[in-house]
């Protein structure tokens, strides 16, 4: 059986509609907890974070009731960013955790993303497992057995150590005044908190969540109202998360944003140059920049691609014994500090650098120029299956053959949305929007 209900990220879909009812989210409950229940046996445990949707209230109660119904006891972080779900399902020894989010998408999609008891994403395998539970039902814990459900109140006081624990012993903030913007999501009080306790001056930016507001004109994917805040009060830097601060862009003094490359880029610099980047080699997705590439190889490094989805990141990172990868979109993965994507600490990375090099942010945010990249979506329906058109395989084709040699073609689903990605690089611009608008009208044809 494959994967069909899990997508790159878990199961994602508009709220109240399928996939994403309180009944869905109910039985992925229940068969979670029957595959990590395996044994029959109590005292089980899973932790469930959430960001802060609305909807995050009743699929946090029906995965509640699906979990204890199958014996696991149910631990409530309530608001935490995904990667405090990852380090907290490891260090309060719990065999399962699971983040509501759907990270920076609107307020009316949700989520569920599942993780192991060693704090990373389940594999594919594990996934098609319980997606096969879910279809076949599970067998109900007996009534002595059933489940306990308890808030955790310092959930988030955990994790706020944990990241403040990865900046470098002996320096600090003091001096810096730092834009964060939290896009009303998972970290609206983690981040400045830890920002300030590490001497920051702050200034916060959506940190008033209300249940509608999570990633609306705010947070990594609209940098315009932190690059505002940064102008208006002088700041020194920015910092972008997206609603579950699981990615991050970094904005300098002037408002410039630097993407998820350009901060691979700079880490991956200055982690070979101490010692520390394992295996002389960064780990990206092939939508990584060709600028990236050429910056990596140029100081001596290698570049490994995966595909699209920080999970194959990681997953091909724990394969090669590698510590640093991610996403343009801004997923840092950092595995010495964290089992998946963390804005924050990757934001705390950059921070390090500017206090240790004395450089402003505008310095250190750009190092190397990237080749020009046209990215374009096209929606389609879900019986649609656009890519299986002849016509828009002849214009892939022919759109191949004019790169030959000047550039690169990437067309792909996205694993969250209903949507067909086509990007394209090369340095003729004027090619560049020629290559991508065909395939793009070759697409829209087809659904």
């Amino acid at each position: 059986m494959g994967r069909t209900l899990f997508g790159t990220d878990g199961v994602r879909g508009r709220a109240n509609n399928a996939p994403m009812t309180a009944e869905m989210a109910l039985r992925l409950g229940a068969a979670a907890g029957r595959y990590f229940r395996s044994d029959g046996m109590n005292g089980h445990r899973v932790v469930i974070g959430k960001d802060t949707r609305l909807s995050g209230y009743m699929f946090e109660n029906a995965l509640t009731a699906g979990l204890t119904s199958t014996g696991m006891n149910v631990l409530l972080l309530g608001p935490v960013p995904t990667p405090a779900v990852g380090y907290l399902t490891r260090s309060m020894r719990a065999d399962l955790g699971i983040m509501i989010s759907a990270s920076h998408n609107p307020h009316h999609d949700n989520g569920i993303k599942f993780f192991g008891p060693d704090g990373f994403k389940l594999s594919d395998e594990a996934e098609e497992e319980i997606e096969a539970m879910v279809e076949n039902g599970v067998d109900l814990a007996q009534a002595e057995n059933i489940g306990r459900a308890k808030r955790i109140d310092d959930g988030r006081h955990r994790y706020v150590e944990r990241a403040k624990s990865t900046f470098p012993g002996g320096l600090s903030l003091k001096g810096l005044k730092v834009v964060v913007d939290c896009a009303n999501g998972a970290a609206y009080r983690t981040a400045p908190e830890v920002l300030w306790e590490l001497g920051a001056e702050v200034v916060p930016v959506g940190v008033t969540p209300n249940g509608t507001n999570i990633n609306l004109r705010c947070g990594s994917t609209h940098t315009d109202t932190a690059a505002e805040a940064i102008i208006a009060h002088g700041a020194d830097v920015g910092i972008c998360l997206d609603g579950d601060a699981d990615r991050v862009m970094i904005l300098d003094q002037t408002g410039a944003v630097a993407d998820g490359d350009q901060i691979m880029a700079l880490l991956a610099r200055r982690w070979a140059e101490g010692g520390l980047l394992r295996g002389g080699a960064l780990v990206a997705t092939v939508m990584s920049n060709l600028g990236l590439e050429r910056f990596v190889e140029g100081q001596g490094m290698v570049l490994e691609r995966t595909p699209v989805g920080d999970r194959y990141v990681v997953e091909r990172m724990r394969e090669g014994g590698f510590n640093l990868g991610g996403e343009q979109s801004g997923h840092i993965v950092m595995t010495d500090y964290a089992t998946t994507g963390d804005g924050l600490i990757a934001g705390l990375q950059f921070l390090a650098a500017m206090v240790e090099s004395g450089q402003p942010a505008s310095e250190l945010a750009k190092s190397f120029e990237p080749v020009p990249q046209l990215l374009q979506n096209v929606r389609y329906g879900a019986d649609k299956a656009p890519l299986d058109a002849a016509s828009v395989q002849q214009s892939i084709r022919d759109a191949e053959a004019r790169l030959t040699g000047k550039g690169r073609l990437l067309i792909r689903k996205s694993g969250t949305e209903p949507l067909i990605r086509v990007m394209a690089e090369c340095e003729d611009e004027v090619m560049l929007a020629e290559v991508v608008g065909s395939v793009v009208q070759a697409v829209e044809a087809a659904v």
